[in-house]
């Protein structure tokens, strides 16, 4: 079974900085797109920030110029530097890949991770 487990969360002061790392394992034949995306407190999941396997990159204009999203294909490891954190920023943070098993592609998520910038 594939799994993705999330670490890096916690408790920042607005300004600060977190780096978040989410990593795959299982019976992986290969990932093609990884992504963050959040969820608020009665608000829906958005996306923050993809990126391919070629390394090419998107994000929310939300936070664009404040995260860097990245990966380690080798550890199998997307990770989501997160930089002048806001009291906005404030969420649950998953992690998704696009992963191939034994026969198909499939969405896998994290199990989440907090985030609370405080204000």
């Amino acid at each position: 079974q594939v799994q993705l487990v999330e670490s890096g969360g916690g408790l920042v002061q607005p300004g600060g900085s977190l780096r978040l790392s989410c990593a795959a394992s299982g019976s992986i034949l290969s990932i093609r797109v990884m992504g963050w995306y959040r969820q608020a407190p009665g608000k829906q999941r958005e996306l923050v920030a993809t990126i391919t396997g070629g390394d090419s990159t998107n994000y929310a204009d939300s936070v664009k110029g404040r995260f860097t999203i990245s990966r380690d294909n080798a550890k199998k490891t997307v990770y989501l530097q997160m930089n002048s954190l806001k009291p906005e920023d404030t969420a649950v943070y998953y992690c998704n890949a696009d992963i191939r098993t034994y026969g198909a592609w499939r969405d896998y998520w994290g199990q989440g991770t907090q985030v609370t910038v405080s204000s």
